[in-house]
């Protein structure tokens, strides 16, 4: 069992600290990667020795961040994970440090315990929110490297301020950033905007291969293999689908399968008000927010479609409903 911990307890750990290693989530997003990049900056400034270790690369749109920050080398003494719901998102090549991390600084209210110290705020949109409180507890200047990756945070898992998520407290964060030189512009047209052609090649296909269900109220978009290796896709051409079936008129859950090379399916389910996706992928061994969740199933396709919509009739049973 973690203990819970305050915002400036755990800024009192991480000041007290030092030789920190700093642990993001595979597939890393914007939230992971600004709040690992962020505190490993703030860590840095105070005179601390620290590094940001993730098991995949750095998709590229994200390297403005990343090399902003040195990364030293070091045998580590204190470890802490951010925006990690649970140990077996880390990935198997950091799954040696799984049992020994010290704190863990997250937002997901699915969160599975698997650290000594828990820093977790669920009614925060993204976890940079929690980061910005943090490293202004710690007492170090929130520049405009801090402010980017901070910002990018926020605006990515806040959809650019669209999702349900985004409250009064992230505009306020959002524009604290922006004053601290965040430069918002120029972020929300990478995060947002630009689409590389192999990008948009797979999004034609992904968009021809959605299937419709339960009175066409759940959409599935099924990512394949053999789409990535046609379209040329790379890792950061995959961030941005999920939400797509979400956009599609009286669909209350969207669902992207991405085909993993290893057989299994990548699941990411994106719901409206009528649907809680954290249910949904809590019964198939996954977890997230309630707009916005995961999980990992094996099988055919039909088979892992077969068991989402089971969770689905499960934890929204009203969607099978005629109207």
């Amino acid at each position: 069992m973690s203990k819970r911990v305050t915002v400036n307890e755990a800024a009192a750990m991480l000041t007290a600290a030092d030789r920190v290693l700093i642990l993001i989530h595979q597939f890393p997003d914007g939230d992971t990667i600004g709040s690992g990049f962020a505190l490993c900056h703030a860590l840095q400034s105070l005179g601390k020795t620290a590094r940001v270790a993730c098991h995949d690369a750095i998709p590229e749109k994200y390297r403005y961040m990343v090399s902003a920050v040195p990364q030293p080398a070091f045998e580590p003494a204190f470890i802490c994970a951010v925006d990690v719901a649970d140990s077996k998102l880390l990935g198997e090549s950091l799954q040696p440090y799984a049992d020994t991390v010290d704190l863990c600084i997250d937002h997901h209210g699915s969160h599975r315990e698997f650290e000594r110290h828990l820093l977790l705020d669920a009614s925060m949109g993204a976890n940079a929110m929690i980061m910005l409180q943090v490293i202004e507890a710690m007492g170090a200047k929130i520049d405009q490297t801090i402010a980017d990756c901070l910002y990018t945070g926020i605006a990515t898992d806040t959809g650019c301020f669209k999702y349900s998520n985004t409250t009064p407290l992230t505009h306020r964060m959002a524009a604290q950033l922006m004053e601290a030189g965040a430069q918002a512009e120029p972020i929300n047209r990478a995060m947002f905007d630009i689409k590389s052609r192999a990008r948009m090649h797979l999004e034609k296909l992904a968009l021809q291969a959605i299937s419709f269900y339960d009175n066409d109220r759940c959409a599935v978009m099924c990512v394949t293999t053999d789409m990535i290796r046609e379209s040329g896709a790379e890792e950061n051409d995959m961030e941005g689908l999920s939400p797509l079936t979400r956009q599609i008129e009286g669909v209350w859950v969207g669902v992207m399968l991405r085909e993993k090379t290893d057989g299994d399916y990548k699941v990411s389910v994106r719901t409206g008000a009528h649907a809680d996706a954290a249910a949904i992928c809590g019964l198939l061994g996954g977890g997230g927010h309630p707009r916005a969740a995961g999980c990992t199933l094996s099988g055919s396709v039909e088979e892992v479609i077969a068991q989402l919509r089971d969770a689905v009739h499960r934890a929204v049973p009203r969607i099978t409903e005629v109207t």
